[in-house]
């Protein structure tokens, strides 16, 4: 038997009358959906917007080509900014478990801060003052550094409630080996970690790659700036942000159905040792 989830922990199991409720109200939930999705393309008929001249473009090689390579740039700036986010919140959570007040406050106020900061407010500062103060930058970098300022704020509280979660006497057993404080964290206690943080950081990247939107502000040609120009080019606001935003739909759901098997995948060393625990 296996040992339960968090989520087996946190809630009690529905029986079968909270089952039958919630069947019903997961039934009522698609009708209404339903009839939304058919009043809206109702709405879009009797107004014009699925007219061939609004679609047919949709079928040339160079809009899927032009949306693609808007596409690449989108993910190329989300993968550098979370690489930079997750080194940034690394160190920010090591400085904040550490005993050394300065380091521990000085990177308390950086987590408060750039989780409090809003991602658009620092991509005005990257693009209007940076520049003031003779440093240039490119539009690639103008979006990919506030994204991960933003983001490294939650990832090191992410880290650092992984930390917290691997039991002391990991740390005890380490230290009982003759293993310094530095060895035993980096060789016993953050691996352990990653494994309840991997699922988060995922996550973090869907929210991440959310902010790449505002690329516009700083004119980089990601997809949303590439879907402006085919909104200028053929007239058509409606089915191109339609399009584009099904793409960032399937995008986000492969990013989270990741997510939940990493989750599951994680799980699996664990209730292996519960099992042979019991079994013994």
């Amino acid at each position: 038997m296996s040992a339960p989830s968090i989520r087996e922990r946190l809630y009690e199991s529905p029986g079968p009358r909270t089952r039958r409720r919630v069947a019903a109200f997961t039934a009522a939930a698609l009708i209404l959906l339903g009839l939304l999705l058919f009043l809206i393309v109702r709405q879009f008929a009797l107004q014009g917007q699925l007219a061939p001249r609004y679609w047919d473009f949709f079928l040339k090689g160079s809009t899927w080509r032009y949306l693609g390579a808007g596409l690449l740039s989108t993910l190329k700036a989300a993968l550098t900014a979370a690489v930079i986010a997750i080194a940034l919140g690394f160190l920010m959570m090591r400085g904040k478990l550490r005993r050394f007040g300065p380091v521990r406050w000085l990177c308390v106020a950086l987590i408060e801060f750039t989780r409090g900061v809003p991602t658009l407010l620092l991509i005005y500062f990257f693009f209007l003052v940076i520049p003031r103060m003779g440093i240039t930058i490119g539009a690639f970098w103008r979006i990919t550094l506030p994204c991960a300022i933003s983001a490294s704020g939650i990832i090191a509280e992410a880290f650092r409630a992984g930390v917290n979660a691997v039991p002391a006497g990991q740390t005890e057993a380490g230290l009982s080996l003759g293993l310094s404080n530095l060895r035993v964290f980096y060789q016993v206690v953050f691996p352990q970690a990653i494994r309840f943080v991997i699922p988060s950081l995922i996550s973090e990247l869907v929210i991440v790659l959310k902010d790449t939107t505002f690329a516009y502000v700083v004119s980089y040609a990601d997809l949303m700036q590439n879907a402006k120009v085919l909104i200028t080019s053929h007239d058509s606001l409606v089915s191109v942000y339609l399009v584009v935003a099904v793409i960032y739909i399937l995008i986000n759901y492969g990013l989270n159905r990741l997510s939940d098997r990493v989750a599951r995948g994680t799980r699996r060393p664990a209730d292996a040792v519960q099992a042979k625990r019991r079994s013994a």
